[in-house]
């Protein structure tokens, strides 16, 4: 056994290198549910910067410095408050905002979010049964992405206002009418958050023929 770890030691260094670096300063999370259509698909591995916002020991979600704040629209990835489950979603609410759902309108602060209808398409659920998605155009302030709706499914579409806590936020998918997210599992606080989603780094078609998706590598979210 020594004389094993004696000659390996240069490889056994770099595997605790990289595990502290994919734990501390980048990572990438590999998308495997339609929570966030029509941004992220199955298949797609996206690229997540750890130091947007906290800088955390490794392997623990303990904060050594804030590096940053999220902001509303990013993409974010974070443990799930309810049992630990890595998510991704988008974020929606900041310490402090007021928030609430109707029919599907966001308003914070007194503002109603603006949409512009965009195309529609076909979501496909597992077990082949496919529902007609509107997409539209949401403006949060300044900020603006794509999102969709599923008009004959049932969700939760709407939310009485809530003020969301010091140190927490608040996340919705993009994919509203099919997505786990803080209307069943509450806020999220910064602890939990891992980083900042930013781009898409390979994509594979992996509910299909599992052929890459060459127009999605290196692709930016927004």
């Amino acid at each position: 056994m020594k004389n094993w770890l004696r000659s390996n030691k240069a490889f056994l260094l770099f595997l605790c290198l990289f595990g502290i670096f994919r734990t501390a300063v980048a990572d990438w999370n590999p998308i495997p549910s339609a929570s966030m259509h029509p941004n992220l698909l199955e298949g797609d591995v996206v690229f997540v910067n750890r130091l947007a916002f906290n800088l955390k020991v490794p392997l623990t979600d303990i904060i050594v410095a804030r590096l940053g704040e999220p902001r509303r629209g990013d993409i974010v990835t974070f443990s799930s408050p309810r049992d630990g489950t890595r998510l991704i979603k988008r974020l929606i609410g900041v310490p402090g905002d007021t928030v609430e759902m109707r029919g599907e309108q966001l308003i914070i602060n007194g503002k109603a979010a603006g949409y512009t209808a965009l195309d529609t398409a076909a979501e496909r659920f597992e077990q082949g049964d496919a529902l007609l998605a509107q997409r539209y155009s949401e403006q949060l302030g300044g900020e603006r992405h794509r999102i969709q709706v599923l008009p004959h499914l049932a969700a939760r579409r709407d939310f009485a206002a809530v003020v969301v806590p010091p140190e927490h936020f608040l996340m919705l998918g993009d994919n509203r009418d099919n997505s786990a997210d803080s209307r069943y599992f509450g806020f999220v606080p910064r602890a939990l958050l891992v980083g900042r989603a930013e781009r898409v780094l390979v994509s594979a078609d992996i509910k299909g023929n599992w052929l890459p998706r060459g127009e999605r590598f290196g692709m930016a979210l927004r």
